[in-house]
């Protein structure tokens, strides 16, 4: 029965967004590779939590911002379960720093983790599902995607490229049966306790969503899951605001 399973492969997974990815991916019945690039313990308690939803997951860490670690982190994947049918690509890096004041080798690394990351690795997961004339990808982007924000030059610049990346896959690939699509979170809760923002930061977010809350994990990975389920096989080339209707 197991080999018979699609299989997704979600990087950043092994927290938050990441990991209700998993999650959710494990109860719709996919096995499920489990990236990060230095919490392998948050990981392997990923896989273990997917596992006991009957699936088999792999964790398989590495830096996504080089790629000849996409390459291999693909090619583990594929290695142990025979394809990537679905491809979510989460990590992210969000450091703030004024523009003037960044270094190249700062602006290159958030460049190579935030925008490059999805290029590889789709490139190593395209011809296995292009094989099977099946396949979905799912991009993350944000709200830096669509208003920019101060500070933050090169994560919206490299989100803004994500969207770029979206549209131009689904074009291509579309017809030979693979989708292509962006999930753009606004303010989400972490589900890590003491992972959130400071309470006056976290009232004056809550104050821009009209549903007058954050959003949880759980909510970003359902618009993913639907994304990758038969009943999101005409999405196409979409960006999906997952943001309780904060302004953009």
């Amino acid at each position: 029965m197991a080999a018979t399973r699609r299989t997704a492969l979600v990087t950043g997974a092994g927290r938050n967004i990441g990991r209700a990815c998993v999650l959710g991916l494990a109860a719709d019945g996919f096995n499920v590779a489990i990236n990060g690039s230095s919490d392998r313990a948050a990981c392997e308690n990923v896989a273990r939590e997917a596992e006991k939803l009957g699936v088999q997951a792999l964790v398989v860490m590495g830096d996504v911002g080089s790629p000849e670690e996409c390459k291999r982190i693909a090619e583990e994947t594929i290695k142990k379960f025979g394809s990537v049918d679905a491809l979510l690509n989460n990590a992210a890096l969000r450091p703030g720093k004024p523009f003037l004041e960044m270094t190249e080798a700062e602006w290159r690394r958030v460049i190579s983790v935030d925008l490059d990351a999805a290029v590889w690795l789709a490139r190593a997961c395209l011809p296995g599902m292009l094989g099977k004339g099946w396949g979905r990808i799912v991009n993350f982007t944000g709200m830096n995607a669509m208003q920019g924000y101060g500070g933050r030059a090169p994560v919206s610049v490299a989100k803004h490229g994500i969207w770029g990346l979206t549209k131009s896959l689904s074009k291509e690939f579309g017809p030979k049966g693979v989708t292509t699509n962006a999930i753009s979170p606004g303010p989400i809760a972490s589900d890590v306790e003491g992972d959130d923002a400071s309470s006056a930061h976290r009232k004056e977010t809550v104050a821009k969503v009209p549903l007058g809350r954050m959003g949880t994990p759980a909510e970003v990975a359902a618009a993913a899951r639907l994304l990758i389920s038969e009943a999101g096989a005409y999405i196409n080339g979409q960006m999906i605001q997952v943001n309780g209707g904060a302004q953009t």
